[in-house]
């Protein structure tokens, strides 16, 4: 997965650092055109797993990353242009995600900025986002191929890839006893921490990685970013994977020439979306 950093000062300047509430995505999803990729229904191991708590626990885990980037001063600013380049991004992609899951109207979105020479981003269950500079500097990410990363980060959230992942991994004796203990309210917090920390850790499958390829390509498009970039990235990518221990991001996110090629067949099918939000 990939996590960015929130900041500001005050407590409400912190809720504030980035937040589109429900109504951002109803906007322009009013009457949206069909999806153009395939990628079929989200998993239905999903519903074993109840999204308003591991939605929950990912907004407690994000707060303590967010406050622990600030205690070390690696938190960008208000003021960081990268910072307000990724909100930028944001705003455009986030109104076209409700098609893809309805739950993301009511998503408190966030965006945040870490100062690391990490190559990583994430976006966590209930539209957490964080980057780290190291993406964006190394790989001399055009608009275009940041919006690509963001919208295959925010796919893993719409799609509920984390959901699916836990259920597989916990058992189902293990989460309806979890859900029994949620529904009591009886070890909210310990439950929230043990999710979360499973947060920080999930490594998706290659199916998971296509879907989010795919949604996060359709996503980008529709917010008026080249699909074509989505090639060029990982192109870099694949540079990229060549130096020493290789970056962060490749150890979940392979790069591979079938993986550019599966992107490469699917552009033409987004070019329209693409075209139509260039107005």
């Amino acid at each position: 997965m990939c996590f960015l950093c929130e900041a500001k000062n005050s407590a409400w300047a912190g809720r504030r650092a980035f937040l589109l509430a429900a109504g951002a995505g109803a906007v322009a999803a009013a009457t949206p055109a069909l999806a153009q990729v395939d990628v079929g229904p989200p998993s239905k191991l999903r519903n074993l797993v109840p999204a308003q708590e591991i939605e929950t626990a990912a907004a407690q885990q994000y707060t303590q990353l967010v406050a622990d980037a600030r205690a070390k001063g690696v938190l960008a600013s208000q003021g960081s242009a990268q910072l307000q380049r990724l909100r930028t991004i944001a705003t455009r992609l986030v109104p076209q995600t409700a098609q893809w899951n309805d739950r993301s109207r009511q998503w408190r979105w966030e965006v945040n900025l870490l100062s690391s020479k990490q190559i990583n981003a994430f976006c966590m269950p209930g539209g957490k986002i964080a980057f780290y500079t190291g993406i964006l500097d190394q790989l001399q990410l055009t608009d275009d191929e940041a919006a690509m990363i963001m919208g295959h980060e925010m796919a893993h959230a719409l799609r509920e890839h984390a959901r699916s992942r836990i259920a597989k991994s916990q058992g189902t004796g293990t989460i309806l006893s979890l859900g029994a203990q949620l529904l009591g309210l009886g070890q909210l917090g310990d439950v929230a921490a043990s999710i979360g920390t499973q947060l920080l850790t999930l490594r998706f499958s290659r199916e998971d990685e296509t879907d989010a390829d795919l949604v996060g390509l359709e996503l980008a498009a529709r917010g008026g970013y080249n699909p074509q970039a989505s090639v060029s990235l990982w192109e870099k990518m694949g540079k990229a994977s060549g130096g020493a221990g290789g970056p962060g991001f490749l150890s979940t996110h392979p790069s591979g020439s079938d993986r550019i090629q599966q992107l490469q067949a699917n552009v033409p099918k987004v070019q329209q979306l693409y075209a139509r939000a260039r107005g």
